[in-house]
């Protein structure tokens, strides 16, 4: 069973709010990632946080009548999305150990930019325009500033930041591979098979890369873990897919910008990092980035809407 298509309703004062906060979690995963990483070498933080959300997933599918049983034929689409997904993350845990927080916040919203750069090629009906390539431009610039950011010693996060950077190309091809998966699978099966089949790959992965696995274990790690497992994968999974079928992408994704401004601003607050100004300008360019292709986006639905009422 696909999911059902959004009834696109106009967003009341909760369903803002909820989108907002759940973004504004989003943006704090990356605090909590260097929380974990203090303790947990970067394979060993991935396989428990991920073997936690699948098991509180499997539990919410079978509580809400949910199938997990993949139809004929959709096994191997799984398996590929999955393999995608371990790669990714694998690059974000070990990228995360070598840069800050803050960096991270930004390089890794950089993923709504290069979708929107693979979907011209990939995707029929998405194009660039010459808003979204106004809005492309902003993004990497932003991205440009944070390599050419040298203050507070930054240049050692070179190999850091590169790590992110090949993640979240990584991150956008899946994205756009979801994008066709999801015509034919449910959001919650593709989510709930990406995050089973990394487990093993990341145990197998902990005992050869990560020394230690497991180095200290504190409440402040613990609680970042379980932020990550419970919070940001499966509570926020579980909440946006329900504004997803309520209210619409379009409409959800005009919250995004908040990602990286509660990432960086997080990251400063509680990691104590250096936010110098190049990482200041790169946050200004990058969010600039993102509501300017969500203001095309916008503006291709309104057009869209506006021709199919025409043909009535």
């Amino acid at each position: 069973m696909i999911d059902p298509p959004p009834t696109d309703q106009k967003m009341s004062v909760l369903a803002s709010a909820m989108a907002a906060l759940l973004c504004m979690l989003w943006g704090a995963n990356t605090v909590a990632i260097k929380f974990s990483l203090s303790g947990l070498g970067p394979f060993t933080a991935a396989a428990v946080r991920f073997g936690i959300s699948t098991l509180f997933l499997w539990a919410w599918a079978k509580l809400t009548g949910r199938s997990l049983r993949p139809a004929p034929g959709h096994l191997r689409p799984l398996l590929i999305n999955s393999l995608l997904f371990t790669v990714q993350l694998s690059l974000v845990y070990v990228g995360f150990t070598m840069t800050n927080a803050s960096r991270g916040a930004l390089l890794t919203n950089l993923q709504p930019f290069f979708l929107l750069f693979l979907a011209h090629f990939l995707l029929a009906g998405d194009r660039i325009t010459a808003l979204k390539l106004i809005g492309l431009l902003l993004g990497f610039s932003g991205a440009a500033c944070v390599f050419l950011d040298r203050q507070a010693g930054s240049g050692s996060f070179m190999a850091g930041d590169l790590l992110l950077l090949a993640s979240t190309l990584i991150w956008a091809c899946s994205a756009a591979y979801t994008k066709h998966l999801v015509k034919s699978i449910s959001s919650v099966q593709i989510v709930f098979y990406q995050l089973l089949f990394s487990i093993p790959l990341f145990a197998l992965g902990a005992p050869v890369w990560d020394a230690p696995m497991i180095s200290r274990v504190n409440l402040a790690i613990t609680a970042a873990i379980l932020f990550q497992a419970l919070i940001t994968t499966a509570f926020a999974f579980v909440a946006w897919t329900r504004l997803m079928q309520v209210y619409g992408a379009v409409a959800l994704h005009s919250f995004v910008f908040l990602i990286p401004v509660s990432g960086v601003l997080l990251a400063g607050m509680v990691l104590d990092e250096p936010i110098t100004a190049m990482i200041v300008l790169a946050l200004v360019l990058i969010v600039g980035g993102i509501s300017i292709v969500q203001l095309g986006q916008r503006r291709e639905m309104a057009h869209f809407l506006a021709s199919t009422a025409g043909k009535r």
